[in-house]
């Protein structure tokens, strides 16, 4: 017989370790605040055009040796084109990067193609309609489980996932990890990531009350733990490696959403197990709550 993990038993450790996390990781969120990007405060946004490729790595480079040490450098269709993103609302700041990236990098020419500012109150509107983004699809996941299996396991569900997101944003604050549009995009992929893996635990705990019928809540939440615990180990593994592909060859532009991920889908794994099973046992799931309600028969008193 294959034996089963006893998961549970470490619960209370592991209830201790998710508080002093979270509470760490709310004290950074509160503390020192989220390190936003231009995509959320404002600055300027400068195309350049190079006669030959250009190298990002490069024209990184020479821009902090010109004083630019902000300056967000990503690839922008063709390997000629380039993307500039940096602070300050100065008209002419497009030229002087220009100017700067001439002198040191005379070999290849580059022309200015457009500048643009973004102010910061278009950055306001985007942190807010991201953050309704994120309670929206909280919600839509309570709902959809509380109808998909039974408001218990919503419960869990939601617990576990705002657990997640909460690690999340406190680490990248604690790091200081610039906090842009891609970043938020990886947030909202962590929500649906470990609720995909919570949802494997839960229909398996479903099941196994139907043909474990005198197995305790807490034999049953160990056994389908194990069960699945090879899916999820192959699940986050792959992940993780894509993930890290990412992280080191994506460059600058995908660092922070890397990093996001990758914490996120351990938060997740963690979660699945130690959060959203825990929960189960504090609200006593019992067979009952999988029960559809009886209905009283009607009686025909009709003479």
């Amino acid at each position: 017989m294959k034996r089963t993990i006893n998961f549970m038993g470490v619960r209370n450790v592991a209830f201790a370790f998710t508080m002093f996390l979270t509470v760490l990781a709310l004290f950074s969120w509160f503390h020192k605040g989220l390190n936003f990007g231009l995509d959320f405060t404002g600055g300027t946004l400068i195309e350049l055009t190079y006669e030959r490729p250009a190298d990002l790595g490069k024209v990184r480079d020479e821009l902090a040796a010109s004083g630019y040490h902000e300056a967000i450098v990503q690839s922008f269709g063709a390997t000629t084109d380039l993307l500039v993103r940096m602070p300050g609302e100065d008209p002419q700041l497009g030229a002087q990067v220009a100017e700067a990236l001439r002198k040191t990098g005379a070999d290849n020419p580059v022309t200015v193609k457009r500048v643009e500012f973004v102010g910061p109150q278009v950055g306001e509107e985007l942190r807010d309609q991201g953050g309704i983004g994120m309670l929206l699809a909280l919600g839509g996941v309570l709902i959809y489980l509380a109808f998909r299996f039974q408001w218990k396991f919503a419960v869990g569900a939601i617990i576990s996932l705002i657990h997640d997101v909460v690690v999340t944003m406190g680490i990248l604050s604690f790091f200081q990890i610039t906090f842009d549009l891609t970043v938020l995009a990886a947030v909202l992929a962590i929500i649906g990531y470990s609720l995909n893996d919570t949802i494997v635990v839960f229909d398996r705990v479903r099941e196994n009350f139907r043909l474990l019928r005198k197995a305790s809540l807490i034999e049953n939440i160990n056994i389908s733990t194990t069960q699945t615990l090879l899916r999820t180990m192959a699940t986050s593994i792959s992940t993780l490696l894509a993930i890290g592909a990412l992280w080191i060859f994506g460059g600058d532009s995908l660092h922070g959403f890397s990093v996001a991920l990758f914490i996120g889908v351990m938060a997740g794994t963690y979660s699945s197990i130690y959060i959203a099973n825990v929960v189960l046992i504090w609200l006593n799931l019992r067979t009952e709550d999988l029960l559809p309600p009886v209905t009283a028969e009607k009686v025909d008193d009709r003479p």
